[in-house]
């Protein structure tokens, strides 16, 4: 669950001064409300929105669980209270809920086509996400079904491009292990040659980064020839789509890392619709 101090944030943007429209026609009295998706999808932000509107004095009469896959028009949820503060938090519970669908949408479309050829494989997302709103971003893929990887720099210790830029990589692997002794020390290497390096030096996963197919296949047969497949986790990351997803799992991979599950999502149609409350 987000703290309710990170999603008040998002009222206080909205309204820094109070609703202008809201309070000008009050009272509005009470009303009754459904906010439902006009598409089909993967429902998320349920749970932050349930909770916003109950702050706020409003009865949550009914909410589907967040993970849980919904037909277009079919209620997310049913409210009932005091106008003023429905209208509030409207916008943002929309928003919410509009962004973290579309993630957990497209993550459980791209988690189910991938499994359909490896059950094995877990795909994940980046930290490719909007600033402020990046544990909403991560809740999303979890509730698509998809791994959230790395949260923030602090989480594992990953070795990329420009680490190696300044220090070559069988340096980098050697202080990494013995400073941070026990933790996980992930690689991403471009040639088949530096995933060779990497798994010799004892790394615990190794990011073949923008591989085409057939690199990876060879960097993959190399490690098991070698006896060094079964001692390093396998990721895949960089030119990840929806049509290319299923060939990528097939060529035995355990992580595909996709940053467009969050870096260009497309947010779900969803609507509020208020009718007055019966007497």
């Amino acid at each position: 669950m987000i703290p309710l101090a990170e999603l008040l944030r998002f009222i206080a943007e909205d309204s820094p001064r109070g609703d202008l429209t809201t309070d000008t026609l009050a009272p509005l009295g009470r009303c009754r409300a459904r906010i439902f998706l006009r598409e089909p999808g993967v429902a998320a932000g349920v749970e932050e929105a349930a909770t916003l509107f109950s702050h706020f004095g409003v009865k949550v009469l009914r909410a589907v669980p967040d993970g849980m896959r919904v037909e277009a028009d079919a209620p997310l949820m049913n409210l009932e209270g005091d106008a003023a503060p429905v209208l509030l938090v409207e916008r943002s519970a929309l928003n919410l809920i509009a962004r973290m669908s579309g993630i957990a949408t497209m993550t459980r479309a791209l988690v189910e086509t991938a499994r359909r050829v490896n059950p094995s494989v877990r795909v994940a997302a980046t930290r490719k996400t909007a600033p402020g709103l990046r544990l909403l971003d991560k809740k999303a893929v979890v509730l698509g079904g998809g791994d959230p990887h790395r949260a923030t720099l602090s989480d594992r210790i990953l070795i990329k491009d420009n680490h190696l830029a300044l220090i070559p990589l069988t340096e980098a692997i050697q202080r990494a292990r013995a400073r941070m002794a026990g933790t996980a020390i992930e690689v991403e290497v471009t040639t088949l040659t530096d995933a060779l390096t990497a798994a010799e030096q004892g790394a615990d996963m190794i990011m073949l980064d923008n591989m085409d197919p057939w690199t990876i296949r060879t960097v993959l047969a190399t490690l098991r020839e070698r006896g060094l497949r079964e001692r390093v986790g396998i990721e895949i990351s960089g030119g990840i789509t929806p049509e290319n997803i299923a060939g990528y799992a097939a060529l035995g991979a355990d992580v595909i890392s996709i940053g467009r599950l969050t870096h260009s999502v497309r947010s779900l149609d969803v609507s509020l619709e208020v009718s007055p409350a019966p007497e």
